[in-house]
């Protein structure tokens, strides 16, 4: 899940423009509206910081192995039952992400 969000253009873009304060964000949706849709973004939450750094790490490091520590206890303090690294669906972890960066907003 965490790999193929990484390689979401739109994601990327939007977590790089979201990391700065006070941005207005142009998201153009031709399936849901005609007209784009300007957004003026607050700070960031720690969960939506740490889905940037995660993803930025996935597409500049070398080194090849990327440990989503931080994004994984931020998404713990959201949804507690991740805590104790049992096995959990992955459609529940892209649930409970998008879901804690969108109350984030």
């Amino acid at each position: 899940v965490l790999q193929n969000l990484s390689q979401t253009p739109v994601l990327r873009e939007l977590l790089k423009e979201a990391k700065m304060p006070g941005t207005t964000v142009k998201v153009e949706s031709p399936e849901l509206c005609k007209e784009p849709q300007l957004i003026k973004l607050d700070q960031p939450g720690p969960l939506t910081l740490a889905m940037h750094q995660f993803v930025t790490e996935m597409q500049e490091t070398k080194k090849g192995v990327v440990t989503p520590k931080e994004l994984f206890a931020q998404v713990c303090k959201k949804a507690v039952r991740f805590k104790g690294y049992q096995q959990q669906d992955s459609h529940e972890l892209l649930r409970y992400l998008l879901d804690g960066m969108r109350t984030e907003e």
